[in-house]
């Protein structure tokens, strides 16, 4: 897969830093964008039109979870992958119905899981 633009979506820079660096490690892929809050990530998501959105859950002011809803109103087609810590079992009911590609944990983010992504 080549030609992937992914935008970084989180409030805590160590993990904005490792997804980066797992990027990185992806042919074809690039970094396009980095915002800490779901309001940013609306912003530069409907600008910008990346290919793919790591998108926390928990950010401050707007959620990871309504960004993802109010972005897939505006670009239904756009992928938005839902990342945090929680086991699935303790995720919030409404990551499940608003719209994002996959959920995937922080600790389980790998090259291959990213490749394996429809995009």
């Amino acid at each position: 897969m080549t030609g992937v633009d992914v935008l970084i979506v989180d409030d805590q820079a160590p993990f904005r830093s490792v997804a980066r660096a797992l990027i990185r490690l992806l042919p074809g892929w690039r970094v396009v964008g980095e915002a800490v809050t779901g309001e940013d990530a609306l912003i530069l998501a409907l600008g910008d039109r990346p290919s793919m959105i790591l998108m926390d859950i928990n950010l401050p002011g707007m959620s990871g979870i309504e960004a993802t809803r109010r972005i897939l109103a505006e670009a239904p087609d756009m992928k938005i992958v839902l990342v945090s810590t929680y086991a699935v079992e303790d995720l919030p009911p409404d990551a499940v119905t608003c719209g994002a590609l996959a959920y995937v944990r922080k600790d389980d983010l790998t090259p291959a899981l990213l490749r394996g992504l429809p995009v």
